[in-house]
């Protein structure tokens, strides 16, 4: 690989030391300071000219002040003359705020994207949006890569048998039509209304055959657990013989741990897009790593070859 460094913003260390030993480099050097007036200060402790950079930032709360720190990392980068600044954004921030569905609201997930091209990024690198659209919204490329194929392959290892995908409401039922098709078994939709803005989610009833069956419930993220739980107990309340989860952003805020840990689901498996804090380390939650599918993307970005095949293996 030619001309390429790669640097982790403070939350983002772990994941971009993967990313580097998957690709044989070492991590950039790279000085963060919080000064006593809670300013940051960010200084690329090597040069940077005319390379093509990747930092990489995750959304480990605080979040703001993530998104403060990628900003000036990559204002910092800008002024040293890189090349291309390539933003890694395993989760991207404020993706659910995608739309304006209520009266006088932002679309944040916009203005994360103005922010972080006229901070001075060239290319953005996500996995699994909320809503795909996202990626119309910038005008730099966004490239979007999916943890599909490493949760099929996990589940697909454990040989369950008698499987049915879950659909944890009406919107998520093409995504469960594609995981049906590659384990080659039906589907069941959930029934789910949702009141306001206070996250809180109702199931009230299941369209399908899940009893005695393992059902397995995929989604893009779990946040407060609030559609996983209620659609995991209406599915055990339909006698299905297990359960079983599988998303890509564990972003697993308020008493979400506890309220999986005390449900009937027997896993699950989430990737490391979001750091897991130890506080938030169960048995019941199994951890995939992403890091070497963004490797393999940001190797073939360098090598100026094609994404696609990264949608068709197995991880």
């Amino acid at each position: 690989m030619k001309d390429l460094k790669i640097f982790a913003c403070q939350s983002a260390e772990r994941f971009a030391e993967d990313i580097c030993k998957y690709l044989h480099i070492p991590i950039g050097k790279m000085e963060t300071i919080k000064f006593k007036n809670d300013n940051t200060f960010i200084q690329i402790k090597e040069t940077v000219r005319e390379q093509d950079v990747y930092i990489i930032q995750t959304t480990m709360p605080p979040v703001n002040e993530r998104v403060m720190d990628l900003l000036i990392a990559i204002d910092a980068l800008k002024r040293a003359s890189a090349k291309n600044i390539n933003v890694v954004l395993p989760y991207y921030i404020y993706s659910r705020s995608d739309k304006k569905d209520q009266p006088r609201v932002p679309v944040t997930a916009k203005l994360m994207a103005q922010l972080l091209e006229v901070a001075g990024a060239t290319r953005v690198i996500t996995c699994d949006l909320h809503n795909p659209a996202i990626q119309a919204y910038f005008n730099i490329n966004c490239i979007r890569l999916s943890a599909q194929n490493l949760l099929q392959t996990y589940f697909k290892n454990k040989n369950l048998q008698d499987m049915v995908i879950v659909a944890t409401d009406a919107g998520s039922s093409k995504k469960a039509y594609k995981y049906s098709e590659y384990f080659g078994c039906p589907i069941a939709l959930i029934d789910k209304r949702r009141k306001g803005n206070d996250d809180t989610a109702i199931a009230t009833s299941v369209i399908g055959e899940v009893e005695g069956k393992r059902a397995i419930i995929f989604d893009d993220e779990v946040d407060t657990a609030g559609s996983l739980i209620e659609t995991a107990r209406i599915v055990n309340e339909c006698g299905a013989k297990e359960i079983y989860a599988g998303c890509t952003h564990g972003v697993l805020s308020a008493d979400a741990v506890k309220r999986i840990e005390d449900s009937p689901i027997k896993e699950l498996v989430i990737t490391d897009t979001i750091p897991l804090s130890e506080n938030k380390k169960i048995d019941k939650i199994k951890v995939l790593s992403i890091a070497p599918l963004f490797a393999e993307a940001i190797k073939r970005i360098n090598e100026a070859r094609p994404l696609g095949e990264l949608f068709k293996m197995e991880w």
